[in-house]
């Protein structure tokens, strides 16, 4: 069976989701298709920064975001060593309020939601096993419950995330496993003593990571090793790779060792990766990509999510702009998207790879830690540069 529709998504997280709703909205026919049935968890710092307070009132998820998130994030923090360093976050330029955390469980599944009521056809669980141009756009195959069908489409947007196989245009190949690729593991953990307003981040060897209050009582643990890293952690503390991480971290962190004294874990250690850092636009014709099929920042800067909402929110404006103008052609504004993406992201990436080799190597760490206890406000200026002020926001 063949069906048909103006714009196709593949990807149903944060990114896809808002890319389209957004089109949805505009009165354009979407089907979005979905590979994992939510909720789902998800290894993912969590944080939103309040610079998408707007684009979440504009989304229309702002009010239950903010009763289900968790507490404001009024500080940041550095947990390194012995050391246990905190600074205010910069607050946004309008006074719209504070970053929370919320479990990906559930942001998913409210954005997702959100879709739907506005039209959007989603298919969940289904996955994309094969794309092909053909002379009025692009030819999906689609697989869900062992049955194959076909949708056909003008536009493609690519919302998949950096993981995927390569068995499709917007996806990028998988590379042969390198010793230098971060590989990342998250956890809940209750009854945690990390202060309600605080996010650090964690510099350990071979590493960093960051805490937050999310939700429901619970505290999101998420961090990024090196392979080779990990390999030496396991042989130390043991085989069971999230086990072992966290043995490494409390070790190499005293803060994290006090916070997470008496805390009691909640189910078991998620991983993915490798994460691969990035800018991957711009993309050919009438493929668009959004969140980390578009770049991806070291999650050092805990941007991800906010990222991905916003780069959806920047391809449906201008994929609107081209449909009420008329003017131009699909190529033109892939090419005007793919400016504009760079323009508003590669700062943050070129900011968090820094920040990233920076917080992995412990001699850099130790140096900067003089510099750091005089003046702590250069965590507030960190964070304003990884993108925690004055980025994209919803008109």
């Amino acid at each position: 069976m063949i069906s048909r529709c103006d714009v196709l998504v593949i990807g149903g997280g944060p990114g896809g989701a808002a890319t389209a709703l957004l089109l949805a909205r505009a009165g354009w026919s979407v089907v979005l298709l979905e590979r994992k049935q939510f909720p789902r968890r998800k290894v993912c710092g969590e944080y939103l920064s309040a610079t998408n307070l707007p684009l979440l009132e504009h989304l229309g998820i702002a009010e239950v975001f903010g009763e289900l998130a968790g507490p404001e994030v009024r500080r940041v923090g550095l947990f390194a060593g012995a050391i246990q360093l905190h600074a205010d976050l910069p607050r946004p330029t309008d006074s719209t309020g504070w970053g929370k955390a919320l479990g990906r469980d559930r942001l998913d599944s409210l954005l997702l939601h959100q879709a739907i009521q506005a039209g959007v056809e989603v298919r969940q669980p289904c996955s994309a096993s094969e794309l092909t141009r053909y002379r009025r756009g692009w030819r999906c195959r689609v697989v869900q419950n062992e049955r194959e069908d076909e949708v056909e489409s003008s536009i493609v947007v690519g919302a998949h995330g950096s993981w995927g196989q390569g068995a499709l245009p917007t996806q990028v190949r998988r590379r042969t496993p390198r010793p230098e690729d971060l590989l990342g593991f998250k956890a809940h953990f209750h009854q945690c003593a990390l202060p309600d307003d605080l996010m650090p981040l964690l510099c350990f060897p071979g590493g960093y990571g960051g805490m937050v209050h999310c939700d429901v009582g619970r505290v999101s643990l998420s961090c990024c090793v090196r392979r080779d890293e990990l390999t030496r952690i396991r042989r130390r503390y043991g085989s069971e790779a999230g086990s072992a991480v966290l043995a490494h971290v409390r070790a190499s962190c005293i803060g994290v060792e006090q916070v997470l004294a008496n805390a009691q874990m909640e189910s078991d250690w998620l991983a993915a990766g490798p994460i691969r850092p990035g800018i991957r636009v711009p993309r050919r014709d009438e493929l668009f990509v959004v969140g980390n099929a578009a770049g991806e920042a070291h999650p050092v800067i805990a941007e991800g999510i906010s990222m991905a909402m916003q780069s959806g929110w920047l391809l449906a404006s201008h994929l609107n702009t081209w449909r009420r103008q008329n003017t131009g052609t699909l190529r033109q504004t892939a090419a005007n998207y793919a400016r504009a993406w760079r323009r508003h992201f590669a700062p943050r990436l070129y900011a968090a790879a820094a920040l990233a080799q920076w917080a992995m190597n412990p001699l850099l760490v130790t140096l900067s830690l003089p510099m750091l206890r005089l003046w702590p406000r250069l965590l507030t200026w960190g964070a304003r540069l990884s993108g925690k002020a004055n980025c994209v926001i919803a008109n």
